[in-house]
Protein backbone atom coordinates (compact mmCIF):
# COMPACT_ATOMS: atom_id res chain seq x y z
CA UNK A 1 0.00 0.00 0.00
CA UNK A 2 1.27 3.48 -0.85
CA UNK A 3 1.02 6.52 1.38
CA UNK A 4 -1.09 9.39 0.15
CA UNK A 5 1.19 12.44 -0.23
CA UNK A 6 0.64 14.98 2.54
CA UNK A 7 -0.53 17.76 0.25
CA UNK A 8 -1.53 21.10 1.66
CA UNK A 9 -4.45 22.18 -0.56
CA UNK A 10 -3.29 25.78 -0.11
CA UNK A 11 -0.23 26.52 -2.25
CA UNK A 12 0.27 30.11 -1.11
CA UNK A 13 -1.31 32.21 1.61
CA UNK A 14 -1.00 35.98 1.68
CA UNK A 15 -2.99 37.41 4.56
CA UNK A 16 -6.57 36.34 4.01
CA UNK A 17 -5.85 35.43 0.38
CA UNK A 18 -5.43 31.70 -0.18
CA UNK A 19 -4.22 30.37 -3.52
CA UNK A 20 -5.04 26.69 -3.78
CA UNK A 21 -3.38 23.99 -5.84
CA UNK A 22 -6.82 23.13 -7.19
CA UNK A 23 -7.14 26.48 -8.94
CA UNK A 24 -3.50 26.48 -10.03
CA UNK A 25 -3.92 23.07 -11.67
CA UNK A 26 -6.91 24.29 -13.67
CA UNK A 27 -5.05 27.45 -14.71
CA UNK A 28 -2.00 25.47 -15.86
CA UNK A 29 -4.22 23.03 -17.77
CA UNK A 30 -6.14 25.76 -19.60
CA UNK A 31 -3.00 27.79 -20.36
CA UNK A 32 -1.07 24.76 -21.64
CA UNK A 33 -3.97 23.58 -23.81
CA UNK A 34 -4.42 27.08 -25.26
CA UNK A 35 -0.73 27.49 -26.15
CA UNK A 36 -0.55 24.02 -27.66
CA UNK A 37 -3.69 24.70 -29.70
CA UNK A 38 -2.12 27.87 -31.09
CA UNK A 39 1.03 25.95 -32.07
CA UNK A 40 -1.00 23.25 -33.81
CA UNK A 41 -2.94 25.83 -35.81
CA UNK A 42 0.31 27.55 -36.74
CA UNK A 43 2.06 24.42 -38.02
CA UNK A 44 -0.82 22.05 -38.82
CA UNK A 45 -3.73 24.35 -39.51
CA UNK A 46 -7.35 23.47 -40.23
CA UNK A 47 -8.36 26.79 -41.78
CA UNK A 48 -8.77 28.76 -38.57
CA UNK A 49 -6.61 31.71 -37.70
CA UNK A 50 -4.71 31.47 -34.42
CA UNK A 51 -6.38 34.65 -33.19
CA UNK A 52 -9.78 32.94 -33.37
CA UNK A 53 -8.70 30.45 -30.73
CA UNK A 54 -7.08 33.15 -28.62
CA UNK A 55 -10.19 35.35 -28.73
CA UNK A 56 -12.42 32.45 -27.73
CA UNK A 57 -10.39 31.70 -24.59
CA UNK A 58 -12.36 33.87 -22.16
CA UNK A 59 -15.61 32.38 -23.47
CA UNK A 60 -14.23 28.87 -22.93
CA UNK A 61 -13.07 29.63 -19.38
CA UNK A 62 -16.50 30.95 -18.44
CA UNK A 63 -18.15 27.90 -20.00
CA UNK A 64 -15.82 25.50 -18.19
CA UNK A 65 -16.20 27.09 -14.76
CA UNK A 66 -19.92 27.87 -14.84
CA UNK A 67 -20.96 24.70 -16.67
CA UNK A 68 -18.60 22.47 -14.71
CA UNK A 69 -19.75 23.73 -11.33
CA UNK A 70 -23.46 23.79 -12.14
CA UNK A 71 -23.17 20.35 -13.71
CA UNK A 72 -21.56 18.99 -10.57
CA UNK A 73 -24.30 20.41 -8.37
CA UNK A 74 -27.16 19.31 -10.65
CA UNK A 75 -25.83 15.82 -11.40
CA UNK A 76 -24.15 14.92 -8.12
CA UNK A 77 -25.12 17.30 -5.29
CA UNK A 78 -28.56 18.83 -6.01
CA UNK A 79 -29.20 19.08 -2.26
CA UNK A 80 -26.89 22.11 -2.17
CA UNK A 81 -29.60 24.20 -3.81
CA UNK A 82 -31.72 24.05 -0.64
CA UNK A 83 -29.24 23.08 2.11
CA UNK A 84 -26.22 25.31 1.42
CA UNK A 85 -26.61 27.40 -1.77
CA UNK A 86 -23.51 29.48 -1.01
CA UNK A 87 -21.39 26.32 -1.31
CA UNK A 88 -22.27 26.26 -5.02
CA UNK A 89 -20.01 29.26 -5.58
CA UNK A 90 -17.05 27.83 -3.64
CA UNK A 91 -15.33 26.14 -6.58
CA UNK A 92 -12.04 26.02 -4.66
CA UNK A 93 -13.54 23.33 -2.43
CA UNK A 94 -13.56 21.03 -5.46
CA UNK A 95 -16.41 19.56 -7.41
CA UNK A 96 -16.49 20.10 -11.16
CA UNK A 97 -18.38 17.98 -13.69
CA UNK A 98 -16.87 17.21 -17.08
CA UNK A 99 -20.29 16.72 -18.63
CA UNK A 100 -21.52 20.00 -17.20
CA UNK A 101 -18.35 21.73 -18.36
CA UNK A 102 -18.87 20.32 -21.85
CA UNK A 103 -22.38 21.75 -22.00
CA UNK A 104 -21.03 25.07 -20.75
CA UNK A 105 -18.32 25.11 -23.42
CA UNK A 106 -20.79 24.25 -26.18
CA UNK A 107 -23.08 27.10 -25.11
CA UNK A 108 -20.12 29.51 -24.91
CA UNK A 109 -18.85 28.44 -28.37
CA UNK A 110 -22.32 28.83 -29.88
CA UNK A 111 -22.52 32.41 -28.61
CA UNK A 112 -18.97 33.13 -29.76
CA UNK A 113 -19.29 31.81 -33.32
CA UNK A 114 -22.54 33.72 -33.81
CA UNK A 115 -20.58 36.91 -33.25
CA UNK A 116 -17.66 35.93 -35.46
CA UNK A 117 -19.31 33.88 -38.23
CA UNK A 118 -16.71 31.13 -38.19
CA UNK A 119 -17.00 27.35 -38.40
CA UNK A 120 -18.31 25.96 -35.11
CA UNK A 121 -16.98 22.46 -35.83
CA UNK A 122 -13.52 23.62 -36.94
CA UNK A 123 -13.13 25.52 -33.69
CA UNK A 124 -14.57 22.59 -31.72
CA UNK A 125 -11.99 20.29 -33.35
CA UNK A 126 -8.92 22.22 -32.19
CA UNK A 127 -10.41 22.63 -28.72
CA UNK A 128 -11.19 18.91 -28.55
CA UNK A 129 -7.66 18.04 -29.65
CA UNK A 130 -6.03 19.88 -26.74
CA UNK A 131 -8.81 19.46 -24.15
CA UNK A 132 -7.29 16.25 -22.70
CA UNK A 133 -4.38 18.35 -21.44
CA UNK A 134 -6.84 20.32 -19.33
CA UNK A 135 -8.49 17.08 -18.22
CA UNK A 136 -5.11 15.71 -17.15
CA UNK A 137 -4.41 18.66 -14.87
CA UNK A 138 -8.01 18.63 -13.64
CA UNK A 139 -7.64 15.03 -12.47
CA UNK A 140 -4.32 15.88 -10.84
CA UNK A 141 -6.21 18.63 -9.01
CA UNK A 142 -8.73 16.02 -7.82
CA UNK A 143 -5.86 13.90 -6.54
CA UNK A 144 -4.23 16.81 -4.69
CA UNK A 145 -7.57 17.67 -3.13
CA UNK A 146 -8.00 14.05 -2.03
CA UNK A 147 -11.43 13.85 -3.68
CA UNK A 148 -13.14 11.47 -6.12
CA UNK A 149 -11.15 8.55 -4.76
CA UNK A 150 -11.44 4.98 -5.99
CA UNK A 151 -13.11 1.84 -4.74
CA UNK A 152 -11.56 -0.28 -1.98
CA UNK A 153 -8.81 -2.60 -3.21
CA UNK A 154 -5.96 -4.80 -2.04
CA UNK A 155 -3.69 -3.68 -4.90
CA UNK A 156 -0.11 -2.85 -3.93
CA UNK A 157 -0.56 0.74 -5.13
CA UNK A 158 -3.71 1.36 -3.10
CA UNK A 159 -3.87 4.52 -0.98
CA UNK A 160 -5.74 5.64 2.12
CA UNK A 161 -7.26 9.01 1.30
CA UNK A 162 -7.51 11.53 4.14
CA UNK A 163 -11.22 12.30 3.75
CA UNK A 164 -12.39 8.74 3.04
CA UNK A 165 -13.07 5.92 5.50
CA UNK A 166 -9.57 4.63 6.15
CA UNK A 167 -9.79 1.78 3.63
CA UNK A 168 -7.07 1.33 0.97
CA UNK A 169 -8.52 2.52 -2.32
CA UNK A 170 -7.65 2.83 -6.00
CA UNK A 171 -6.05 6.18 -6.89
CA UNK A 172 -8.67 6.46 -9.62
CA UNK A 173 -7.93 10.14 -10.19
CA UNK A 174 -4.54 9.07 -11.58
CA UNK A 175 -6.15 6.40 -13.75
CA UNK A 176 -8.37 9.08 -15.24
CA UNK A 177 -5.47 11.49 -15.69
CA UNK A 178 -3.62 8.82 -17.66
CA UNK A 179 -6.55 7.64 -19.82
CA UNK A 180 -8.81 10.68 -20.29
CA UNK A 181 -5.77 12.91 -20.31
CA UNK A 182 -2.47 11.63 -21.66
CA UNK A 183 -3.63 8.63 -23.71
CA UNK A 184 -6.55 10.44 -25.34
CA UNK A 185 -4.35 13.44 -26.09
CA UNK A 186 -1.74 11.28 -27.85
CA UNK A 187 -4.45 9.66 -29.98
CA UNK A 188 -5.97 13.00 -30.99
CA UNK A 189 -2.57 14.60 -31.59
CA UNK A 190 -1.60 11.74 -33.88
CA UNK A 191 -4.84 12.11 -35.86
CA UNK A 192 -4.37 15.87 -36.09
CA UNK A 193 -0.77 15.72 -37.34
CA UNK A 194 -0.66 12.49 -39.34
CA UNK A 195 -4.07 12.44 -41.06
CA UNK A 196 -6.31 14.87 -42.90
CA UNK A 197 -9.09 14.59 -40.32
CA UNK A 198 -8.30 18.08 -39.05
CA UNK A 199 -9.56 19.30 -42.44
CA UNK A 200 -12.87 17.45 -42.05
CA UNK A 201 -14.85 19.48 -39.50
CA UNK A 202 -16.22 17.47 -36.60
CA UNK A 203 -14.07 14.34 -36.96
CA UNK A 204 -11.55 15.18 -34.25
CA UNK A 205 -14.31 16.33 -31.91
CA UNK A 206 -16.10 13.05 -32.61
CA UNK A 207 -13.06 10.98 -31.65
CA UNK A 208 -12.64 13.03 -28.50
CA UNK A 209 -16.28 12.48 -27.57
CA UNK A 210 -16.09 8.71 -28.00
CA UNK A 211 -12.60 8.45 -26.49
CA UNK A 212 -13.57 10.33 -23.37
CA UNK A 213 -16.78 8.34 -22.95
CA UNK A 214 -14.91 5.02 -23.18
CA UNK A 215 -12.08 6.10 -20.87
CA UNK A 216 -14.46 7.55 -18.28
CA UNK A 217 -16.74 4.51 -18.37
CA UNK A 218 -13.77 2.19 -17.87
CA UNK A 219 -12.36 4.20 -14.97
CA UNK A 220 -15.76 4.25 -13.29
CA UNK A 221 -15.22 0.56 -12.50
CA UNK A 222 -12.37 1.64 -10.20
CA UNK A 223 -13.79 4.93 -8.93
CA UNK A 224 -16.09 5.06 -5.92
CA UNK A 225 -19.48 5.72 -7.56
CA UNK A 226 -21.16 9.03 -6.76
CA UNK A 227 -24.47 7.24 -7.30
CA UNK A 228 -25.81 4.24 -9.20
CA UNK A 229 -28.49 4.67 -11.87
CA UNK A 230 -29.47 1.05 -12.48
CA UNK A 231 -27.57 -1.98 -11.24
CA UNK A 232 -23.83 -1.26 -11.54
CA UNK A 233 -24.37 1.65 -13.98
CA UNK A 234 -22.97 4.86 -12.46
CA UNK A 235 -23.99 8.44 -13.20
CA UNK A 236 -20.64 9.01 -14.93
CA UNK A 237 -21.24 6.07 -17.24
CA UNK A 238 -24.84 7.04 -17.93
CA UNK A 239 -23.85 10.60 -18.84
CA UNK A 240 -21.14 9.25 -21.15
CA UNK A 241 -23.50 7.12 -23.24
CA UNK A 242 -24.86 10.09 -25.28
CA UNK A 243 -21.27 11.16 -26.01
CA UNK A 244 -20.69 7.94 -27.95
CA UNK A 245 -23.71 8.60 -30.16
CA UNK A 246 -22.71 12.23 -30.71
CA UNK A 247 -19.16 11.24 -31.52
CA UNK A 248 -20.26 8.55 -33.95
CA UNK A 249 -22.50 11.04 -35.75
CA UNK A 250 -19.69 13.61 -36.06
CA UNK A 251 -17.30 11.02 -37.47
CA UNK A 252 -19.78 9.43 -39.89
CA UNK A 253 -21.63 12.57 -40.99
CA UNK A 254 -21.77 12.94 -44.80
CA UNK A 255 -18.87 14.82 -46.37
CA UNK A 256 -21.39 17.04 -48.17
CA UNK A 257 -22.38 18.54 -44.83
CA UNK A 258 -18.85 19.95 -44.50
CA UNK A 259 -19.52 22.27 -47.40
CA UNK A 260 -21.82 24.27 -45.17
CA UNK A 261 -19.00 24.90 -42.68
CA UNK A 262 -16.82 27.93 -43.26
CA UNK A 263 -13.73 29.29 -41.57
CA UNK A 264 -11.91 32.57 -41.50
Amino acid sequence: MLSFPAFDPVALEIGSLKIRWYGISYMIGIFTAWKLGVLLLRHYGNGLREKILEDSLIWLIIGIVVGGRLGYVIFYSPHLFWTDPMEIFKTWHGGMSFHGGTIGVLVALTLYVRRTQISFLSLADIIACVAPIGLFFGRIANFINGELWGRPTTAAWAMVFPYADGLPRHPSQLYEAASEGLLLFLILLSLWIKTDWRLKPGRIAGVFSIGYALARSFCEFYREPDALIAGPLTIGQALSIPLIGIGWFLIRRPVEMDNGCHSS
